[in-house]
């Protein structure tokens, strides 16, 4: 790390601290040479590649945004959204990658989604896998059908 006063090559952490749940450190540097203090911000980059090809930064807000449109008229809190989308941009960094496809984003929404609200699930898997039929919502309830059909149901006292 280059020191931002005299540019020496070199610097010393003298204290580092986590910052937003982990996903980023903060490093306070000293210069050997200068010895003046500065603060570094390191982030780990996640950068995701769109059908089209182009590149853009992950951005949880899309998630966020996203959600909340499918989610539009449902039983479902801001909160609920915010934990969803916290959830998933945690499970595609444990991927470990910093280049995720943009249907991998949508492939780690659909699965809290559906256990958040089916319908929301539904509005947004008729965006996302590009829904043109009636079949294809028909497929998509009689899954839904099916797995709560295979969830146990706890017993009534």
């Amino acid at each position: 790390m280059h020191c931002p006063f005299c540019r020496h090559p070199d610097s010393r952490v003298i204290d580092s601290r986590t910052l937003d749940d982990g996903s980023a450190i903060r490093r306070r540097r000293e210069c050997p040479d200068c010895h003046r203090r500065f603060t570094t911000l390191e982030t780990a980059t996640l950068t995701v590649l769109k059908r089209s090809g182009v590149t853009e930064p992950f951005s949880r807000e899309k998630i966020v945004a996203g959600v909340r449109k499918a989610c539009q008229g449902r039983p479902v809190t801001e909160d609920d959204i915010a934990l969803l989308a916290q959830g998933v941009e945690e499970s595609i960094r444990s991927l470990g990658s910093s280049i995720i496809d943009a249907n991998d984003i949508g492939r780690a929404i659909l699965g809290p989604l559906r256990e958040l609200d089916t319908v929301a699930y539904l509005r947004f898997a008729s965006v996302y896998s590009s829904f043109t039929t009636l079949d294809d919502f028909e497929h998509a309830i009689a899954e839904l059908r099916s797995r709560q059909d295979r969830t146990p149901t706890a017993p009534t006292p």
